[in-house]
């Protein structure tokens, strides 16, 4: 009815896939069907209860008012500190931003760095809000392959080869979702090497940063020249189990940081309080817990990659970050819509299509195994037994 009435920065925006199939999954349940959710990126645990218990002792103590735009002092002291332990990078608390999420990082970055025609060089397949933004922005998304050859890391040769006069910025995600694929040190010296002298801007996108299995996942900021050009983008969603206190953060120069507070003013006013005392316990308090969440996360995570690969048509990379499987499915003869579609309706398992990522995703899923050992059991038997059954794909 008023479609012709909206501004035309809308086209440019589409849903995230995952809240979509989530959507299509409830009805299906709601219908009688069993349906076992591999689509959606938040831990299956609990927010911690010393981190609970936080949140409503501040609710408590009246802390139902308004914060500091840019957040707690205490908060982004502690954020800047927490960085400078974890990954050697010395932030100025200046420079940190709390804000209700992590999108509002992406959104507020680009908003404030990227002009009409401005290129922004974004990873392919990589979280499909970049590229919404992007376009909202005016800006020019350039997709960069991430193959699964390079074990699902950029190629620097291909990220020079896209640096163009227009580029303005980079997007960086690591652990990536969807593939969770790591960048590793030597990467990010290609990539500032790329990037150095060009006035270009990078946006590294580690909200998975402490779901690793080997090693750690280095920051893009700690490379000698790039911290000033780095904005990093972090958050309490996924190592905290805190996907509904909707509670992340930006790191980045102080000059940027005015920029993206005077965007976070203009649209929100601030970030909740209580949110923000929870996210100060959690970076002070015990971390037992997020360490047994990643324990947990490597065993689902050994049991689905070896599940994928006993599958005929499929094969798999064992990631080695965040907590997402991305298997290969084209020898299945399958595209990556119709067999996710299929898996859905048919077998009652609900994955996401690789394309939902971007057009080098096509051949892929991307399965989340944010959930229990029993149900990952389950939705590998019914994988096989719809391959098997209605494709006729055996051994």
């Amino acid at each position: 009815m008023f479609g012709h009435l909206f501004a035309g920065r809308m086209a440019g925006l589409g849903f995230e896939s995952a809240f979509v199939v989530l959507a299509r999954a409830k009805e299906l349940e709601r219908a009688g069907q069993s349906v076992i959710h591999l689509e959606i990126g938040e831990p299956d645990f609990t927010t911690p209860q010393h981190i609970i218990a936080s949140g409503v002792q501040a609710l408590r103590d009246g802390m139902t008012h308004y914060t500091p735009t840019a957040g707690i002092v205490e908060l982004r002291e502690a954020i800047a500190a927490d960085y400078e332990i974890r990954k050697g990078v010395k932030a100025d608390p200046q420079g940190v931003v709390v804000v209700p999420g992590g999108k509002p990082i992406i959104f507020y970055t680009v908003l404030a760095l990227v002009n009409p025609g401005d290129e922004v060089i974004i990873p392919d397949p990589g979280f499909p809000v970049y590229e919404s933004v992007v376009r909202l922005a005016g800006g020019v998304p350039v997709p960069l392959p991430i193959t699964e050859e390079n074990d699902f890391r950029l190629r620097v040769e291909d990220l020079q080869a896209l640096i163009g006069p227009r580029t303005k910025l980079l997007i960086l995600n690591s652990p990536a979702n969807p593939t969770g694929g790591v960048l590793t040190q030597e990467d990010l010296q290609g990539i500032a090497q790329c990037v150095a002298g060009k006035n270009i801007f990078v946006l590294a996108d580690e909200i998975y940063d402490e779901i690793v299995y080997e090693g750690t996942a280095p920051s893009l900021a700690t490379i000698d020249g790039m911290q000033d050009w780095t904005i990093i983008l972090n958050g309490f969603s996924k190592t905290y189990a805190m996907t509904g206190w909707r509670i992340g953060y930006g790191i980045m120069h102080p000059e940027i940081a005015e920029q993206v507070a005077l965007l976070l003013v203009n649209s929100c006013s601030c970030t909740a309080a209580f949110t923000q005392v929870a996210g100060l316990q959690a970076l002070q308090g015990p971390h037992a817990e997020v360490e047994e969440m990643v324990a947990e996360f490597r065993r689902r995570r050994d049991l689905v990659v070896d599940g994928l690969n006993a599958i005929p048509g499929i094969s798999c990379r064992r990631p080695k970050g965040a907590f997402y499987a991305f298997p290969n499915i084209r020898a299945t003869g399958l595209s990556s819509q119709e067999l996710a579609d299929a898996l859905l309706e048919e077998a009652g398992v609900a994955t996401l299509s690789g394309t939902a990522f971007g057009q080098y995703g096509e051949g892929y899923l991307r399965i989340s195994y944010a959930n229990s050992i029993p149900n990952l059991e389950q939705a590998l038997a019914r994988i096989a037994d719809l391959l098997r059954i209605r494709f006729g794909i055996a051994v």
